[in-house]
């Protein structure tokens, strides 16, 4: 690679995977997916101090949290103008932490934990979202809609490790099943390495990219296959999928017409309906379930999913509880609204919460043998198929507590408030509260 700042000439190596990467700008996002070590965040990071050598410009570097910057994008920045051999020309400072180019050019940082900073773009033709599948979607949507630099090229850089396909970085570059749209297979991607899809440049990379990686550390990675697996398939593999433990393993997903038959079959079915309340960060979810207390099997038959919609509007949208008279047990954290649907007429009820109830809801869930969603109810699908458990620092299950906030679970917790599932003994184990 050669750069020219002040008629300088630079040479420097790459990995001939990422040549074409760091050379193209004719593309407004560039997507860099890859395994532990591939070296795509140093890329970047080459990307960046090359483009802000040749031309002057201001360019932002984003994460999550403000405070893991500085050890992570700012130093990695650093080591890079080193091996660049090009700190002549740049000034690194740490209050504030910034970048600045002989030329002009300046590289500032920010974290999404602290939005009323991002207010402003003014000036940023250049962005890199490092870890961008830790920043929450709507920060990048927001970013997204900022930049706009009136005179020179803009361009949303994101790099991440591949997680679980129930994150906002593959629903919106890849497929959500919640809206069935497919912009891109994955798989096509592993296959293909680089991709370019209308104004979004695609590219994957594994450890076997990185020409500079010691061989133990390969073998580390290859190590994970036989005990970790999961993790095996994102640090080695690079591929996305299910990270971490499934809390519902027995989930699957049967065609519409197949789970009603299934459900005719049903000697003694229990019908039950659960409603989670939301608004603008979260979701309003609403669930019709059956049960087959026989074959201890948990049918998930019908959703209402919505956002952003003030009581009246959802009142109108499941007006039919109310025709139908259907018992809907709600969210008790809610009780104005829970009053107010029943001032219009449903029957509505508030369900127990106590300490442990996550916990303990969850868990009896987890005793149905099977829980089976009919394809009609695609956010119950995105949300729980590939639902993990959240982990503490110390790799620790937290069992309240998961890889995203499931309004659907919710949901289903208040549906079978009042319901207890026998355990394989046949062993009641209804709690007394």
């Amino acid at each position: 690679m050669r750069i020219t700042p002040d008629i300088h000439y630079v040479e420097f190596a790459l990995n001939d995977h990422f040549f074409d990467f760091v050379h193209d700008w004719d593309h407004k996002i560039y997507l860099t997916v890859g395994g532990y070590g591939s070296s795509k965040s140093y890329h970047v990071a080459v990307k960046l101090i090359k483009k802000l050598l040749e031309e002057k410009r201001k360019a932002l570097v984003v994460r999550e949290v403000f405070d893991t910057i500085r050890d992570s994008c700012y130093d990695l920045l650093m080591e890079v103008a080193e091996a660049m051999e090009v700190t002549d020309y740049i000034t690194f400072t740490t209050s504030p932490m910034q970048i600045r180019f002989s030329n002009g050019s300046k590289i500032i940082f920010k974290g999404m934990d602290k939005p009323a900073k991002l207010k402003s773009l003014n000036g940023v033709s250049i962005v890199w979202i490092e870890e961008c599948s830790e920043v929450k979607y709507a920060g990048f949507k927001e970013i997204l809609g900022r930049l706009r630099h009136p005179t020179l090229s803009n361009h949303i850089i994101l790099s991440t490790n591949p997680v679980s396909k129930s994150n906002w970085v593959y629903k919106h570059f890849f497929q959500d099943k919640s809206t069935s749209v497919k912009i891109l297979d994955d798989e096509e991607l592993y296959r293909k390495r680089i991709i370019v899809i209308g104004n979004t440049y695609y590219h994957h990379s594994t450890v076997d990219d990185n020409y500079f990686v010691p061989a133990d550390y390969i073998e580390q990675l290859d190590e994970l296959q036989q005990h970790d697996p999961d993790l095996y398939r994102v640090a080695r593999k690079g591929r996305f999928g299910i990270n971490g433990k499934l809390v519902f393993p027995q989930f699957e997903v049967v065609p519409y017409s197949k789970g009603l038959e299934e459900i005719r079959q049903i000697r003694n079915p229990l019908k039950k309906n659960g409603m989670d309340f939301g608004f603008v960060e979260s979701y309003n979810a609403l669930l019709r379930l059956v049960i087959d207390q026989d074959e201890k099997v948990l049918y998930i038959i019908w959703e209402y999913y919505s956002r952003d919609k003030v009581d009246s509007e959802i009142e109108e949208d499941i007006k039919e509880f109310k025709d139908t008279q259907e018992l809907i047990k709600a969210d008790c954290a809610e009780p104005k609204t829970i009053t107010y649907f029943r001032k219009q007429g449903f029957r509505m009820q508030r369900c127990r919460k106590f300490k442990g109830s996550r916990s303990a809801y969850t868990k009896k869930v987890k005793r149905f043998k099977k829980i089976v969603c009919l394809d009609n109810c695609p956010n119950t699908i995105s949300e729980l198929q590939e639902l993990t458990f959240a982990v503490d620092k110390d790799g620790n299950i937290v069992e309240d507590e998961f890889n995203i906030d499931p309004h659907t679970l919710s949901a289903i917790w208040y549906a079978l408030d009042d319901y207890e599932v026998e355990d394989l003994k046949g062993e009641n184990l209804r709690r007394r509260f």
